[in-house]
């Protein structure tokens, strides 16, 4: 009886049901190896020899899959139907040959389906193959480069650049997009202009729209009309003259489906449509590819099978009319310049089955299904019939012409289930409908009137339009753009505001550092170049290790080149190249370094652990800080009174807004301060509320059990109370000014009973997110003895100097994957654990 290897248990479910009793399907859960994150994982020295490692929790995975195959006499690996489904197999057969699991005379085959239907999986039973070599090679050299990328450039960022986190070969150029649009916007000039329109009436009493064109005789460009003055002078010139209509011209236009969806644009599609990120696109559709409902969601291809277009026209026509089907079937080809996984489009596996039709009350599944049978019919229904009718109106003179456009629908087609959306979408003239206008007729001036305009800049990018940018220039695959685009937020290098991409301060840091030092590594074409090569070598042209060599010559170069560089000079060089942001022109003409607060020092960029800011270079003399990204003014920063014979002022610094006691001297180097609170307003502040922050903590009364002093204040994480070494968060900043004392023993029994494992849970510091190869919430908690990073049942302390707050999800994953290490060679001395364990409980 074979045994069947998926990568998930929702896959295996379907597969099974399929197979039936004659199978043992099983999962994998993902990938089972990877890299280890530590130096020598692929050695640069012994021809990128890459030593890989099965992970601690999939250890059990392939341990049921070896138990299986003792009893079994095949092994068929059925993962995914792309490079990364290939290198799961790839990983599944040497981890088993390793293991003994396999062995030469065990028959060991793969087979692969684009959807996940009994016809589909019939069919690629009787088609077996074995796993594909230039796929895998493809997948390590990929796996490689990231490696070394990542590896060898993190370490460069973190000692040139404090605060920053590491550096991925494709998302370091994602960033850059976001960075470099970000520039545009803030380099903009907006440039003034006017147009002019007129409310015009037919002698039957009907009102339409029309644009001026032509104004002295001569057609009008964008900006001819440049003032406020032109613009009256235009109207002046239409109110004086009779018009009439010159001209009415109605063409026959034709408007055609969208092809059917490949991963970016079902991404894009989402994310116009339902606001949906690229991560939660593509977990909803895995879902639904899973459940069999849709093909294979990972595809650069847009071509769909002959019997699965015959089914579309069928359906059309059974659901809405033979009208409504396309003369002959639409044939989609690929236009993506790098297109490498030869898959179908992604479309439902059954044709007359629509979002009513599928078991699941998930409604993103719902959502995008419904997204994707109604764009997979539209492409094979009748393209929509217009009229499209221009009418020129003009003067008798000939120096004023109007014109009003617009359309009718004449046949609604695949309109009549499905439009494409549009990003930043403006309001189209050619969109309105007309009265009937004849030519020869008067046109009766209702009203006319100028509309000024300014020239916008280019907008922020979406998660959409960043992945239609990405596609366009060549960067990342199908099964990449998600992880790319999250792994930038994640890292906080970029935020999403109102579904629009924002580089942090970091961000641009990082960029212009990258930009600097690894220019040809952050490149466009020498990101897309690579990506081609890689494409090269997944059709069995290219050798992986010569690429991996080229590539490693030149990028060492630039490492060992850039790690001699002392941080002064980076942060001179990244001075520079951010001076027209971060030293804007001041209104009154001064010079814009010159530090506002003292009047003498000079501004210059510096770092922390945080990220970059400016400020003065007369610190500590002066202390004066403020963000990247921060306004220049210095009204932030004012003295709010005085207590005690000390100065209480309200300032600016680079964690934000904080207030201070008296200044900083050679006794007193640090005076005391007090950061505002979340949801306090530097514009609300007075001397009460500040003397109110710089009298934290607060001290509540001593504990009853042992007379140690609790104590009430706000740190990094929010409002707390503490007992000794023990914290305990408090929901609202007020509580800190009011909570008593059997409220705040309560909220300490609370903390110490969690810490102690009772059933209140204990509250994340912060929290990462899903694994990204296991799944699971990986969170930094609160222990006795210092932060530590919590997945499942791995616990990791973090080291010493990392603050809970910088800790990355990539960071994570390693200190995850290193505790796991040493828990899994701690597991050999099982009779020792025994021993101690009777010991304990004789010692009870």
């Amino acid at each position: 009886m074979p045994v069947v290897v998926v990568e998930s248990p929702a896959k295996a479910k379907t597969i099974n049901k399929y197979l039936g009793s004659d199978y043992t399907v099983l999962a994998s859960y993902g990938h089972v190896r990877d890299l280890p994150p530590k130096d020598g994982s692929v050695d640069t020295e012994n021809d990128f020899d890459m030593k890989w490692e099965v992970g601690y929790d999939s250890r059990k995975h392939v341990k049921a899959i070896a138990d299986a195959l003792k009893d079994d006499n095949a092994l068929i690996l059925a993962t995914d139907p792309d490079r990364e489904g290939e290198a799961i197999s790839w990983h599944l057969e040497e981890a088993l040959r390793k293991r003994k699991a396999i062995n030469k005379d065990t028959p060991v085959s793969r087979v692969v389906f684009n959807a996940i239907t009994k016809s589909a999986v019939t069919e690629a039973m009787e088609n077996p193959r074995q796993v594909d070599g230039p796929l895998v090679e493809a997948y390590l050299a990929r796996r490689a480069l990231d490696y070394l990328v990542g590896f060898n450039l993190s370490p460069v960022l973190w000692r040139k650049l404090p605060g920053a986190k590491s550096a991925g070969r494709v998302q370091s150029v994602c960033l850059r997009l976001i960075v470099e649009r970000e520039m545009e916007i803030e380099a903009f000039n907006p440039q003034e202009y006017w147009s002019v329109k007129a409310i015009l009436g037919t002698p039957r009493g009907q009102e339409y729209e029309a644009r001026l064109t032509i104004l002295a005789g001569k057609k009008l460009d964008k900006f001819d009309i440049a003032n406020a003055t032109q613009a009256e002078l235009a109207v002046q010139a239409i109110e004086s003259r009779d018009l009439t209509v010159t001209s009415v011209e109605a063409k026959p236009a034709a408007r055609n489906p969208s092809a059917p969806f490949m991963t970016s644009t079902l991404q894009q599609e989402a994310s116009r449509k339902f606001g949906m990120g690229a991560r939660q696109t593509m977990s909803a559709a895995q879902r639904l590819y899973e459940a069999g409902y849709i093909t294979y969601m990972r595809t650069d291809g847009i071509d769909m099978a002959p019997e699965a277009v015959m089914a579309a026209r069928d359906a059309i026509k059974g659901r809405y009319g033979e009208e409504y089907v396309s003369k002959s079937p639409r044939m989609y080809k690929n236009k993506a310049k790098n297109a490498q996984e030869a898959h179908e489009c992604i479309r439902p596996t059954d044709m007359t089955r629509d979002a009513n039709g599928i078991k699941t009350t998930d409604a993103d599944q719902r959502k995008l299904y419904d997204l994707i049978w109604k764009r997979t019919l539209a492409c094979q229904m009748a393209s929509a019939r217009l009229e499209r009718t221009t009418v020129d109106i003009g003067s008798a003179d000939g120096q004023v012409g109007l014109r009003a456009t617009g359309q009718v629908v004449l046949f609604e087609g695949f309109m009549k289930v499905y439009e494409e959306g549009r990003d930043d979408a403006v309001v189209d003239d050619d969109d309105k409908r007309l009265p009937q206008i004849m030519q020869g007729e008067a046109a009766d001036k209702r009203s006319v009137a100028p509309e000024q305009h300014f020239t916008q800049p280019p907008p922020r990018y979406t998660e959409a339009t960043l992945v239609k940018r990405m596609e366009e220039l060549g960067i990342g695959r199908p099964s990449t753009y998600a992880s790319i685009v999250t792994t930038i937020q994640d890292r906080e290098y970029v935020r999403k505001d109102k579904n629009r991409l924002i580089p942090e301060d970091k961000g641009r840091i990082v960029t212009i550092f990258l930009l600097n030092f690894f220019r040809k590594y952050v490149g466009y074409e020498f990101t897309a170049n690579l990506e081609e090569e890689l494409d090269v070598i997944s059709a069995g042209d290219g050798d992986y290790k010569e690429t991996l060599a080229k590539f490693w010559r030149d990028f060492s170069a630039a490492i060992a080149e850039t790690s001699e560089l002392r941080i002064t000079e980076v942060l001179d060089v990244l001075d520079e190249a951010l001076a027209p942001t971060l030293y804007p022109p001041r209104e009154d003409g001064s010079d814009p370094r010159v530090c506002p607060l003292c009047g003498n020092g000079k501004l210059h960029l510096k770092t922390s652990k945080t990220g970059g800011f400016v400020g003065c270079g007369n610190y500590p003399e002066c202390r004066y800080t403020r963000p990247i990204g921060g306004d220049t003014a210095e009204g932030g920063d004012r003295v709010l009174g005085e207590d005690a014979g000390d100065e209480i002022s309200l300032r600016s610094g680079r964690f934000g807004p904080y207030v201070q006691r008296g200044e900083a001297t050679e006794e007193n180097k640090k005076p005391p301060r007090a950061s505002l609170p979340k949801g306090w307003s530097p514009d609300d502040m007075d001397l009460e509320k500040a003397l109110t922050l710089l009298s934290l903590p607060r001290e509540v009364g001593p504990h009853p059990e042992d007379g140690e002093m609790i104590e009430a204040g706000i740190g990094r994480y929010g409002p707390f109370v503490k007992h000794g070494r023990l914290y305990a968060n408090l929901k609202e900043v007020d509580e800190v000014f009011t909570i008593g004392m059997n409220r705040a023993v309560e909220e300490l029994a609370k903390k110490a009973a969690s810490r102690g494992g009772g059933r209140t849970s204990a509250k994340p510091l912060k929290e990462l997110g899903e694994h990204p190869d296991d799944g699971g919430p990986v969170n930094v908690m609160d222990g006795r003895y210092g932060p530590y990073v919590k997945w499942e049942k791995v616990n990791a302390t973090l080291p010493k100097g990392v603050e809970p707050v910088d800790v990355t999800m990539e960071m994570a994953v390693g200190l995850i994957a290193e505790r796991a290490a040493k828990k899994g060679k701690g597991r050999k001395k099982a009779p020792a654990k025994k021993t101690t364990k009777k010991k304990a409980a004789a010692s009870k």
